[in-house]
């Protein structure tokens, strides 16, 4: 419970500390998103390296966007994916119905704009595991309404 605090402690201040000099512009903003993202993709790649080094190898992408959804998603944020969708294209939806960087935050329309600045880190770790597991990938999050995130 302790170290769950202290994450979410962590991530406000790496997203408030980053913020705040993007105050003055919107291209101050996209360099924030950009630099929390980027902060992400090597938490990922070092936690997906930790994660399987004790399992056998992936049959295929699927098998690895389970084990994201369950096993690492599960590690990081206590809860497994609520949903996963794909196309069998190359395209997945993930979806978090109740996601805990965001369910400190109202849950009315109010803060949506803020939203991907919190999800920006969370993108960063799913594709820095994806690539540390040799799939190069875009990672998107979208917000309708609070807090959940696909």
């Amino acid at each position: 419970m302790a170290d769950e605090a202290l994450f979410l402690l962590l991530h406000s201040e790496m997203v408030a500390g980053c913020t705040a000099p993007a105050e003055q512009g919107e291209g101050e903003n996209g360099r924030c998103t950009t630099k929390l993202e980027s902060m992400g993709f090597r938490v990922g790649q070092g936690l997906i390296e930790r994660f399987t080094k004790d399992t056998a190898r992936f049959k295929d992408e699927l098998d690895i966007m389970k084990f994201i959804c369950k096993d690492f998603w599960t590690t990081v944020f206590k809860k497994q994916i609520d949903n996963l969708r794909t196309n069998h294209q190359g395209i997945y939806v993930l979806q978090d119905n109740k996601f805990r960087l965001l369910t400190q935050m109202s849950a009315g329309k109010q803060y949506l704009e803020h939203a991907p600045k919190y999800l920006a880190f969370t993108c960063g770790l799913i594709r820095g595991g994806l690539s540390n597991l040799g799939i190069k990938s875009i990672v998107t999050a979208e917000v309708s309404s609070m807090p959940a995130c696909k």
